[in-house]
C-alpha cells in the first residue's frame, strides 16, 4: 500500500525522512511569513503533533479547541492533499469547518470529488503518540485519497 505500507525507523531522526513528515514539515514552514521558525529544529516543530497518553489524561473531556491546535489540523490535512496531489497530479484541497467547541467535518476535494470526509470531535485533544504514528495515519489517509481519486478519476478530473 505505497507509503504506509513502508517500515518506519526507529530513530527520532531518522523518523524525519518519512514522505509524509517531510511534506508535512513543508507545509508547516510554508506558512511562516516572517521567518520565525527557520531557526527551529524540524522534531521541535513537530512535537505539537505529538500527545502521549499521560498528556492525554490531563487534557478535560469537553474544551474549546485553542487555536493553534486548529491550525495544527488544517496543517495535517494540507499535508495529506499536497502528498496526494504529488503523487498522483491532481490537485487536493482541504475544506474545514469546526464549531467553537471542537466538533466538525474536514473534507478533501478533487475536482467534483470528495476524495475523504471525516467527522472530527473533540479537536482540542489533536494529536498522536508519537512521530512514527503521526506518519503513518498521515500516509494512510493520503493512501485513501489517492484511492478515492483513482476509482473515480473524471470527477477528480472535472
Amino acid at each position: 500500500m505505497g507509503e504506509a505500507a513502508e517500515t518506519l525507523p526507529a530513530e527520532p531522526t531518522a523518523i524525519l525522512e518519512h514522505p509524509f513528515l517531510k511534506i508535512l514539515l513543508a507545509v508547516y514552514r510554508a506558512d511562516d511569513s516572517h521567518g520565525s521558525w527557520d531557526g527551529r529544529k524540524d522534531e521541535d516543530l513537530l512535537a505539537d503533533f505529538v500527545v502521549t497518553k499521560e498528556q492525554r489524561k490531563l487534557l478535560p473531556i469537553i474544551a474549546n479547541p485553542d487555536p493553534d491546535v486548529l491550525w495544527r489540523v488544517e496543517l495535517f490535512y494540507k499535508a495529506v492533499g499536497l502528498a496526494a496531489e504529488k503523487r498522483i497530479g491532481i490537485m487536493v484541497t482541504p475544506m474545514m469547518v469546526m464549531s467553537g467547541e471542537g466538533f466538525g467535518r474536514v473534507v478533501l476535494l478533487a475536482g467534483r470529488l470528495v476524495a475523504y470526509s471525516r467527522h472530527l470531535r473533540d479537536v482540542h485533544r489533536f494529536g498522536y503518540p508519537s512521530l512514527e504514528r503521526l506518519a503513518t495515519e498521515g500516509a494512510i489517509v493520503v493512501e485513501r485519497v489517492i484511492e478515492t481519486i483513482n476509482d473515480h478519476p473524471e470527477v477528480a478530473r472535472a
